[in-house]
């Protein structure tokens, strides 16, 4: 679905008007609209680029290069401290995009990694890295269009000369930011409310950096450009060009200090930090006990999910997978004792049967392991333990075995004996 960019409340309901009629359309077609993050292993996933700008009061973009001098300081101020916003709370970010079907998405098949990063392209992140070192910045003139800025503290900037990374959570693109982490079943609101809240902070604080400098006597221009060069080196550890889906990529950023949080229980943690409670309570958006009563609910809403993903699982497996396989065992085996009473080789059927075996053997071993485990992890009282709990020893230790099986049976069962539509089927047949 193709944006169209307006206030971001009015967005917001938008998207969730436009998510409504999708679903009601599709009803009226006998269809259903997918908006599962991960419906299909190892194809793309879906989630939502959130296009993201501030506006000033006298309608101009703060993100939007320019001819102007005082504009481009003003557009080198919000871009180092939106920079110096996701390096600071790059684990609450994590937190705003933190659900059950977007940790199946996150850093597969084209979908940035949970790891937070900012990507700027070669382009400005030469112009960032000149201002930390030098002051200022040499740009070949080619064909691209040129800005001088009037002062030689503050470095040309090209237009519109910025690199595309699909591998990056959050990539500026010419005149805003895009937040590409956002699943595809999740309300934008919660994603955008952290975004603004802690550009706000850091605006805030920036604003009192270099009011302090002024006070005692240091010119205004440059008080600005000496704090931008002081956030620069601080948070460049969150900018990042390269590939992001590389282990190499998670290497270095583990080096950096940058969280690489994978699942939701755990980074829904970052909400009900001291510093968290303190940013919303600071701005008024929630106090620290509506925090926590919504961390509260989005970790029972966790728990629902992958407890109604084991049940599913375990009553597809059993119910309909494993009697399938059984009956087409059943074949194999009649064909395998005539094969045999005419003296033909049968090693081949043989074979077969083994494979089906074994998987079926594969399956019934991890669904009665994965119910026992239910009944133990359903015990836990505290919802993070529980959830934690789901998170690691039910989806991460039984979920992927028994769709390996079931996935190797649909290889070889003959599709009359395959109770269920086939991969190949949803995907590629009409």
């Amino acid at each position: 679905v193709a944006p169209i960019f307006e206030d971001i409340n009015v967005a917001t309901d938008h998207n969730s008007l436009m998510m409504d009629v999708m679903n009601r359309v599709a009803e009226r077609h006998d269809l259903k609209v997918l908006f599962h993050e991960k419906p299909f292993a190892g194809l793309n996933g879906s989630g939502k680029h959130n296009n993201w700008s501030l506006i000033a009061s006298n309608g101009v973009n703060v993100f939007q290069p320019s001819s102007s001098a005082r504009e481009n300081l003003q557009f080198l101020t919000f871009l180092v401290n939106t920079v110096k916003a996701i390096h600071a709370n790059a684990g609450l970010l994590r937190a705003s995009i933190a659900s059950a079907g977007n940790d199946h998405r996150l850093g597969a098949n084209e979908a940035p990694p949970a790891i937070m990063s900012v990507f700027l392209g070669s382009d400005l992140t030469a112009v960032l890295d000149e201002l930390e070192n030098n002051g200022n910045i040499k740009v070949d003139k080619g064909e691209n269009m040129y800005m001088k800025l009037g002062i030689d503290k503050i470095p040309q900037i090209i237009l519109d000369n910025t690199d595309r990374n699909r591998t990056s959570p959050f990539a500026f693109t010419g005149n805003k930011f895009e937040f590409r982490a956002v699943g595809s079943d999740q309300n934008v609101a919660e994603p955008m409310t952290v975004l603004n809240l802690i550009v706000a902070k850091q605006l805030k604080e920036f604003h009192k950096v270099v009011t302090d400098r002024v006070n005692k006597g240091e010119d205004k221009k440059i008080a600005i450009v000496n704090v931008l060069r002081d956030y620069i080196k601080e948070s460049k550890a969150v900018r990042f060009e390269g590939d992001g889906y590389s282990q190499d990529w998670a290497d270095e950023a583990e080096k950096r200090g940058l969280p690489n949080v994978k699942d939701t229980p755990r980074a829904l943690d970052a909400y009900v930090t001291p510093e968290a409670k303190g940013i919303f309570e600071e701005f008024g958006v929630m106090s620290a006990i509506e925090l926590e009563a919504r961390n509260e609910i989005q970790l029972e809403n966790y728990i629902l999910k992958i407890q109604i993903e084991a049940r599913l699982i375990s009553e597809i497996a059993l119910a309909q997978i494993v009697p399938a396989a059984v009956q087409y065992q059943n074949k194999l085996m009649q064909n395998a004792k005539g094969l045999a009473e005419f003296g033909l080789d049968n090693s081949h059927i043989k074979s077969i049967l083994e494979k089906v075996n074994a998987q079926i053997v594969t399956i019934q071993k991890n669904v009665q392991g994965m119910n026992d485990i239910r009944g133990e992890v359903n015990s836990i009282e505290h919802s993070r333990e529980k959830a934690i709990a789901y998170c690691d020893k039910i989806k991460g230790t039984y979920f992927d075995a028994i769709r390996e099986a079931v996935d190797r049976l649909e290889g070889i069962l003959d599709d009359e004996a395959w109770p269920l539509l086939k991969y190949r089927e949803m995907l590629f047949l009409r």
